[in-house]
């Protein structure tokens, strides 16, 4: 039963990449102008135009041209980034380890934080504490991430020159040893991270904390406590669980925005990620860098998805009879 379930469930995820595939393919052809225009000169005369968008193959019937791109995609071929002129995979593999480490990183962050503060305030429902830290939280929360990241360099590098305010390292860090070259890494990684993982942590914390409240507001709570269960086994072992699951539905779908590149954190901070790329790629109408960082993002977030429904289902087997999974 759950090897089918997951089997389901994955079969369910590549139709999601089939139909990604194929709605970016037309997406770029509805796009106004085609990749040759960035090749073609005024001064050409027609038989080289015509050779030139030959050559990109856009002459062909528009099935040849969707059955080359599919084609393309699955054997990890997506042409020559006209910036880098190497190969888009390549370009995207220069990029995307960062962008993983990056957001798995503000992503453990996030859950740990939130986690903490939600069994916290998790016996302090309605009082002072709890509601001073559901009021931060929506604050937090609220605050463009623009402006937390532009705010934290003013304070730690301009103001108190504690930390760097852009890049992930020195200018000749390579004569440091690694000791020293992990410090410097750090050092550059704390303000993008914190800004990355300020307005997530809060909405966790904020989703957790209402759950707990919700789970305790149900009857099997007062069962068990007239039974004479202790208020910490009934917190961890019945109200955090049922909590958890409808948290982690939320926290799939955070990891996958993080994993397909945070743009503004990036570019504020100078980062060599994915969101940074991507944004480079439209504004230089790198078309198959664009389909490539596009296709790649997609790929994360549904990823990302495939693995919160199977926690999900290891957390509640229930999952595997009439829920995520089926």
């Amino acid at each position: 039963m759950i090897a089918k379930a997951v089997i389901k469930r994955i079969f369910y995820s590549l139709v999601v990449l089939f139909l990604l595939i194929t709605f970016l393919f037309f997406l770029i052809r509805l796009a106004p102008g085609n990749p040759a225009d960035k090749f073609i000169s005024p001064k050409l005369n027609a038989e080289l135009v015509h050779q030139t968008e030959n050559s990109f193959g856009i002459n062909e019937p528009l099935h040849v041209q969707y059955l080359k791109f599919v084609s393309s995609v699955f054997s990890g071929s997506l042409g020559i980034s006209y910036t880098y002129r190497i190969p888009v995979e390549k370009v995207v593999l220069q990029f995307l380890p960062f962008t993983v480490f990056f957001a798995l990183t503000s992503f453990l962050l996030q859950i740990f934080c939130s986690v903490l503060l939600a069994l916290f305030s998790a016996n302090k429902i309605n009082k002072p504490v709890d509601k001073l830290l559901a009021a931060s939280s929506l604050i937090i929360y609220a605050v463009p991430s623009f402006f937390t990241g532009v705010f934290l360099i003013y304070i730690f590098s301009v103001q108190l020159n504690l930390f760097p305010s852009s890049g992930v390292s020195s200018f000749g860090n390579e004569s440091f040893t690694w000791v020293e070259r992990l410090i410097d890494y750090s050092l550059h990684l704390i303000l993008p991270i914190l800004t990355l993982s300020l307005s997530g942590a809060a909405m966790f914390y904020k989703y957790l904390r209402d759950e707990i409240e919700i789970e305790y507001q149900k009857p099997f709570v007062r069962f068990l406590k007239s039974h004479g269960y202790e208020e910490k086994v009934i917190l961890r072992k019945h109200i955090l669980p049922n909590a958890l699951n409808p948290f982690v539905s939320v926290a799939g779908v955070e990891l996958g925005a993080l994993l397909s590149g945070a743009v503004i954190t990036e570019v504020i901070f100078g980062l060599p990620g994915m969101g940074r790329l991507t944004l480079e790629a439209v504004l230089s109408r790198d078309y198959p860098l664009v389909i490539g960082c596009t296709l790649a993002s997609g790929v994360m977030v549904i990823a990302a998805n495939l693995f919160a429904d199977l926690v999900k289902a290891f957390l509640d087997k229930r999952t595997l009879q009439g829920g995520v999974l089926q």
